[in-house]
């Protein structure tokens, strides 16, 4: 039996059901996490640089079938960027572009699957071209990254993500319990 700390005074015995769910919620995150950091180091060309598709954001629709796509798509993000040898605020601000994505995607779960993929692709639109800019020192306008970091992000994310998201969906059930 595992125990959970209530407060000062006590612990509260976590059922076994309790145990199982929250296992479950960890393996799916890793799993999401390992699939995410292959995709991007696999796709690495296409993962880092002003004009990039990276395959690894086509994931960031998951976070409309399971809450644990969100851990799993920043824990996959931050380890993805160190693989690939980020600079230091890419990791950073990289992650927190992915994090804040997969959070507003599962806030709008509920709403058609067109719309789930917007935050994704507007928080890197908005935060991954000042990467660009104070990290890998690129010179370009920033609205040209803004553009450019965009359509990269409506391929991935946009057609890739939709294309998963169909694949998946008649399946949401038995694969996200």
């Amino acid at each position: 039996m595992i125990f959970r700390r209530v407060g000062f005074d006590g612990y509260r015995s976590v059922s076994f059901l309790q145990q199982k769910k929250y296992t479950r919620f960890l393996a799916q995150a890793a799993v999401i996490a390992a699939v995410y950091v292959v995709l991007t180091v696999v796709f690495a060309p296409f993962s880092f640089s002003e004009v990039q598709v990276r395959i690894s954001e086509a994931l960031t629709i998951l976070p409309v079938f399971t809450a644990a796509a969100v851990p799993g798509l920043t824990v996959g993000c931050l380890l993805g960027n160190i693989v690939g040898g980020a600079p230091l605020p890419d990791v950073v601000f990289g992650t927190l572009a992915t994090l804040l994505g997969a959070v507003g995607t599962r806030l709008l779960r509920g709403w058609k699957p067109a719309a789930a993929i917007l935050p994704p692709i507007v928080a890197n639109m908005v935060i991954i071209p000042f990467v660009l800019r104070y990290a890998y020192d690129l010179e370009l306008p920033i609205p040209l990254m803004m553009v450019t970091v965009g359509l990269g992000e409506v391929i991935s994310c946009g057609v890739l993500g939709l294309l998963l998201y169909k694949a998946l969906y008649s399946r949401r059930k038995e694969l996200f319990r």
